[in-house]
This record gives C-alpha cells, structure tokens and sequence, in this order.
C-alpha cells in the first residue's frame, strides 16, 4: 500500500492549530528583522551628498542606540493578535483550494494546481487579515521614539490605541488602504512558497523511497529554501506598500510613488530591503516546515 493511502486526512482543526501555533513562532522570532525592514524602506539616509544608505546591521544599530533594543519589537502586540489568524486562514485555505484543484479521479493536484491553490490562499489571507494587521504594524513601526523616556510620548500607545486612533481620525476603510498590493504581494509568496515545498517534499520522497515520513530536520531545511522565494520576487511591492501607508499625503497614488522610488534613490532602492525580508521569510518557513510533521 502507498505512503499516501495509509496516511489518514488531516482536519481542519488541526490546520487551524498548527498554522496559529507557526505564526505565533515567526513573530516571535521574526519582528526584530520585520521593524529592521520596514526603517529601511522608510530611511531616508543616502540622500544627502556624501552619505550612505544604512545597512541591515547599520539601521538594527541605529534603533537600539537610539531607542533602546525593545524597539526592535515595535508592533508585535498587533503581529500576535493578527499572525494566529492569519497563519490559519493560509493554511486552512490552501487545503480547501487544492482540495477543490485535485484530480477527480487520483486526488492529486499537479504542480500548477498547487501554485493557483498558493495564490488563493495568499489572497485570502491579504484581503482577510493581513493588510488590516500590517497598516497598524508599520504605523507602530514607523515611530521613532525611545521606550527609555517617559516623556517621549508616541501618537500610537499600542496595537489597540493604533486601530481606535485610525478608524476615529481616518476612517475605517483606511484599514484597508494598499489592499491590492498586499493581496499581489501575498499571493505571489504564497504561490511560491507552497509550490516550492510540495515539489522540495516529493523530491526529498523520491530520494528517500524508503521513507515513511521525512525526518523533522528536513521538513525544516525545506522551509528554509520555499522561504526564500517570494520576497526577492516582490521586495518592490512591498516597499511602495509600506510608503503608500505611512506617506499618504505624499505618496496619495501609486504611479506618484513609484516615480519617486525612481527619481530620489533610483530602482534598487526598491530593492533594498530585499536581504532583511529574505532572513525573515526564510525563519519563518523554517517554523511551518517543523509544524508540518504533525500535519
């Protein structure tokens, strides 16, 4: 009997526990590398003659000098309360798309099944709770003062200050404001990735036919390597996203933002937080390969 027939279906309660409980692992361990990306997408340093852009490393030092290394988890409280649902609908709703994709006859889905399942979920999850979460994320982000001084009093408290002050002063659709970038954006990653991972397991499987399971470590290392495909493809999306939100009266549409990416730091700029957002996605996929042993 075939490896796929003695393997019992998996509910949908347990995708719900196993994508909240990954989620809650990447931003844990992910949100340093998330603020350190986004400060750079917002950075304004390399414009001024004889300056330089900060780095990775540069941009980390510059936020614990200045305000303190719990700076570096800015935004996490609205990451948790938004990254376990999250995590859920993506898993959830992948195995619902390649459920309805899979071949009538054998119940496998092919490559590209898979990729279109990967889209679905990426935009399922944008349009659900990704951009809400990651408008007040970047908000919380983007402030730039110290956690050391009392007196250094933020416009956003917290995750819950930030949805109350943003739906009170501009509305609730500004919740939603960059919606279609955030659904290109995760619905290309997630095609990707997903479609990376299926083919790295069956590759792994076809090396290994006398394997019943693979062991947990590759289960990681393959997460390692799907993460890392979606963000060099789409660094630009996400660096006009982060822009369009925190610059509204600057950058009020997307042609006038993408022109001035061109026309003050030139395209690599739309690029160059490419290196944070690849250690962060690769972590991550690294946390939902080990939650795929218990799938």
């Amino acid at each position: 009997m075939s490896r796929s027939s003695n393997k019992k279906p998996v509910g949908f309660a347990t995708h719900i526990t196993a994508g909240g409980i990954a989620g809650a692992c990447e931003a844990l361990v992910c949100q340093p590398l998330d603020t350190i990306k986004v400060r750079m997408q917002l950075s304004k340093s390399g414009r001024a003659p004889g300056t330089k852009p900060r780095g990775v490393f540069g941009t980390a030092a510059y936020i614990v000098r200045r305000e303190t290394p719990l700076a570096l988890y800015k935004g996490l409280g609205a990451v948790l309360s938004g990254i376990v649902p999250k995590m859920a609908i993506r898993f959830a709703s992948f195995e619902a798309y390649k459920g309805w994709l899979a071949d009538k006859k054998t119940g496998k889905t092919s490559v590209g099944g898979i990729f279109l399942a990967g889209l679905g979920a990426g935009t399922t999850e944008a349009v659900l709770v990704v951009n809400p979460m990651e408008v007040v994320k970047i908000r919380l982000q983007a402030q730039q003062h110290s956690l050391a001084d009392p007196l250094d009093s933020p416009r956003y408290r917290n995750a819950g200050h930030a949805v109350y002050t943003i739906i009170r002063e501009e509305g609730f659709a500004t919740l939603y404001r960059g919606v279609s970038l955030t659904a290109l954006r995760q619905a290309t990653n997630q095609g990707a990735n997903f479609t990376a991972y299926q083919e790295l397991k069956k590759l792994a499987h076809r090396l290994q036919p006398d394997l019943a399971e693979l062991p947990s470590y590759q289960h990681m290392f393959i997460g390692l390597i799907s993460g890392a495909m979606g963000p060099f493809s789409n660094a630009p999306i996400d660096t006009i996203k982060t822009r369009s939100w925190c610059f509204v009266l600057l950058f009020n549409t997307l042609t006038f933002c993408h022109y001035h990416h061109r026309s003050s730091k030139g395209h690599r700029c739309a690029w160059c937080v490419s290196i944070p957002a690849y250690i962060r996605h690769r972590f991550g996929y690294v946390e939902t390969g080990g939650l795929q042993v218990i799938l």
